[in-house]
Order: structure tokens, then sequence, then C-alpha cells
């Protein structure tokens, strides 16, 4: 199966080696890609972007404003639109890594070119380096971006301001005091793009991870008057306080009393399953109460981790009205391969159906590796 790092072929070095020759004429085009692909192949994806961006530095002029002319001419068109675009704009990886890496001294000619690069890629990475060396006129410039014509730029300051970015370098100082980013999410809330108010939700998921009252409050405070875009940005912004059972988010969301109702019909099939099979496990929610209940579903596996001990995993399930005595179906399939983000090991795993936060246990499969 062919893997992300294997996106830097020769190809596309020699695809950057002619944007940077067009660009600049005396360009070492030849010599350039001899050194990228000298030493690419047993590097991971990003060991390889940098590896190309060390190749950069070799050969553009070492002087950092002329070099960023020269890459910032070399750019391809912008992105049209704010869809999803593959593979393609990764081409732009190693230009992220070369100013990150270059650029600190030269604070000006790095904010132009992370502005041109986001247009075509992304500079969340990048501008990471620049808010930890350089934190208020780097802050000052996302302020001014986040009112910026172009979608991509207003999404890099969310993205790149995110305290717990997945890939990248944590925002220490953001994670220890939030309110500086929350301050720009204010002035992205109501972004006409799903592009960016996605990235907001995302960024404020990050901040409740450290520091859950905050976000509470301010989505409570969104939710004044809010429009059906800023509710779901709320909803998507609280998911992982909501599988914790936060009784503040379950609240905010309308789902936060407890629930009243009896689980049973309960079936676990298989009760074994081989590595790479599926479990099927079904229910029924029946309301004991007396009055309508608004009910939030999900549902927990503990996973078996390596030392034998467990981790639980939380699931979205589905929302329900439940009128009084009214009962509801639930059924989920739990996938058993494994992924690269979990490596499923063999032993007994439980299973809960989560109501409103509430678990409640349904039973257990064993998982075999054959």
């Amino acid at each position: 199966m062919r893997e992300l790092r294997d996106f830097y072929t020769g190809t596309v070095i020699r695809d950057i080696a002619r944007d940077l020759k067009r660009a600049q004429p005396s360009f070492p085009d030849r010599r350039f890609v001899t050194d990228a692909l000298k030493g690419l192949a047993p590097l991971s994806l990003t060991g390889r972007a940098a590896h190309i961006a060390a190749a950069m530095r070799t050969h553009l002029p070492q002087d950092f404003a002329e070099a960023a002319g020269i890459l910032e001419r070399s750019l391809g068109p912008r992105h049209a639109g704010s869809d999803t675009f593959g593979m393609a704009p990764f081409k732009y990886l190693p230009h992220t890594m070369y100013v990150a890496a270059h650029g600190l001294a030269h604070f000006e000619e790095s904010m132009q070119l992370q502005c041109e690069l986001t247009q075509r890629f992304s500079a969340e990475f990048s501008i990471r380096a620049f808010l930890i060396h350089h934190p208020e006129a780097t802050y000052e410039r996302l302020r001014l971006w986040a009112r910026h014509e172009d979608v991509h730029v207003r999404r890099l300051v969310s993205e790149g301001s995110r305290p717990r970015l997945p890939w990248a370098q944590r925002l220490r100082h953001f994670q220890k005091d939030p309110a500086p980013i929350v301050a720009l999410l204010e002035m992205l809330k109501d972004d006409p793009e799903l592009y960016v108010r996605r990235s907001v939700a995302n960024s404020l998921n990050d901040i409740a991870k450290d520091h859950p009252g905050i976000v509470v409050d301010t989505c409570r405070r969104w939710m004044k008057s809010a429009t059906p875009d800023r509710a779901w940005i709320v909803s998507h912004a609280l998911r992982s306080l909501v599988k914790q059972g936060h009784s503040g988010a379950l609240a905010l969301l309308g789902v936060g009393r407890a629930p009243r109702v009896r689980v049973d019909k309960v079936s676990i099939r298989p009760a074994r399953v081989p590595l790479g099979g599926r479990v099927t496990c079904a229910c029924t929610v029946t309301s004991v109460a007396k009055s309508a209940q608004d009910l939030l579903i999900d549902y927990q596996v503990h996973y078996v981790k390596a030392n034998r001990g467990t981790s639980a995993k939380v699931f979205k399930g589905k929302r329900v009205t439940l009128s009084p005595a009214g009962a509801v179906p639930f059924a989920v399939t739990v996938k058993l391969a494994d992924l690269t983000t979990r490596k499923h090991h063999p032993g007994r795993h439980a299973i809960d159906l989560l109501v409103n936060g509430k678990p409640f246990p349904l039973g257990t499969f064993v998982l075999t590796l054959s």
C-alpha cells in the first residue's frame, strides 16, 4: 500500500526544481534534484519534506530576503476554493519548513511568504515558530489576517494558533493562558466559510482539554442569539467534553439532565472475534420518565492495551427525544482492524452505552489474534 511519504518522489522534486528555475533562471536545478534525492528513501513524510527544505537552503541564495522572493515567485496558482485538495498541495510543505528554519530573523519577509504559501498549502505549522519566537508581533499579524479577504489566510489564524495542533509543536503559552486565542476566535466565529468555522471549533476543542470551563463559558456566550452556523461550531467544539460527560457541556447542548431510562434487549455478537473482524452490539433504550426526554446516546469501547490494562474510546451515536414509555433501538458495529491511529491487542473488551454521559454497561467480547 502506498504510504503518505511516497508523495515525495523524484517527480515532485523535479517539479519543485522547475518552479524555482522559472522564478530564478540561475537556480542550479540539477544539483538541487541530486541533493534532494540523496538519502530520501528511508525518511518519513515530514522527514522527506525537511530534507528537501535543506536542499533548498544549500542551493538558494543564503540571503533570506532574496531566497524568499524566489520562493514566492515560484508558487503556483492560489486555491480557488476551500474544498478537499488531496495530497498535491503538500508540494509546498518543504517551503513552509524552510521559512520556519531560516526566516525567524526576517519577520516581514517571512510573514509575506507565509501569507502566500497558506493560500496554496497551509502555513499552520511554520507560523507556530513565529508565535513562539515573536509572540507579540505574530499575534498582531494574526489579528489583521482575521479580516483578510482570502479564506485560507483567515483559517491560518485559527488553525495555526491551535494550542494542540496535531503533528505540530504545542503552543505552551497558549495552553497556559488561552485568552488571546479566544479573542481571535471571537473574530472568526461568524465567518461565512465552513472551512474557517470548523477550524474555530477545533481550536476550542483543543482549549477544552486544558480549560474546559473557559470553553463552556465561551460557548454559552456564543449561544445567545446564535445562528445555526454558530450553534454548529458550539456543538463541534464541545465534542470532547460531551464524550467525557462534562455536565456543563451536556447542559449547554440541552442534554444535561440525568436520564431516566432502562437499557435492555442487549446483544453482542460474536462473543469471540479475530483481529480484523467486527462485533455488532444492539440494545433498546426505554423511557421510564413521565415526560419527554432529550437524550444523547453514545457508546464507548474499553480497548485492551499492550500492558493488559484498558483505555476507553467514546464514539458518537445519536440524539433523540424520547416520549414517556417510548423506546428506541440502538445498534453499532465495532471494527477491529488495526489502524495507523489504533493497534488492537487480544483480550476481553467491554462496551458501555452512554446516555447523557451516564454509562450503562452492555457486556463484553473477546478479541483473538486468529
